[in-house]
């Protein structure tokens, strides 16, 4: 199978190159299109809707601060333009395999930490993404590429 339009799902890490690394390659080699996303959780998701604070402020400078991050990524990586970075907001497997959709990509990457049961494999987001995704997907492993 030949892969036309390969969706780069980060976190925007310092170890983010870990997966353009091979994203790039699969580029050169294919002539494939590439596009990335970033999910930005809800805090509300990770602190429960109980929270007795407003953390619309907090999840402003997390935006922000993604946009800033991204900025400083997208000029080492000259296979990626500007207008194929998605910065979005929501859970990240949902928006992730909609992304995929709405831009039809045929293969999402991502990096795999490895943590426990199935995400013991793959990574709790890996892991997230295989069940239900409307395309292939490759899992990078970022433990073996660190040393």
């Amino acid at each position: 199978m030949t892969y036309q339009h390969i969706l780069i799902a980060t976190d925007l890490s310092p170890e983010c190159h870990l997966v353009l690394d091979p994203a790039t390659q699969l580029q050169k080699l294919l002539g494939c299109t590439l596009s990335l996303v970033h999910v930005i959780e809800p805090l509300s998701m990770s602190f429960g809707a109980d929270v007795p604070m407003d953390l619309g402020i907090l999840q402003e400078q997390q935006t922000r601060q993604a946009g800033e991050r991204l900025n400083e990524v997208l000029p080492g990586w000259p296979g990626l333009q500007r207008e194929n970075c998605h910065l979005r907001y929501g859970q990240p497997k949902a928006e992730i395999h909609q992304l995929a959709e709405e831009i039809s990509c045929d293969l999402i990457l991502v990096g795999s930490h490895g943590r426990h049961g199935l995400a013991l494999l793959l990574g709790s987001t890996a892991s997230d993404l295989l069940s239900a995704a409307p395309c292939d997907v490759l899992a990078v492993n970022l433990q073996k590429h660190k040393h």
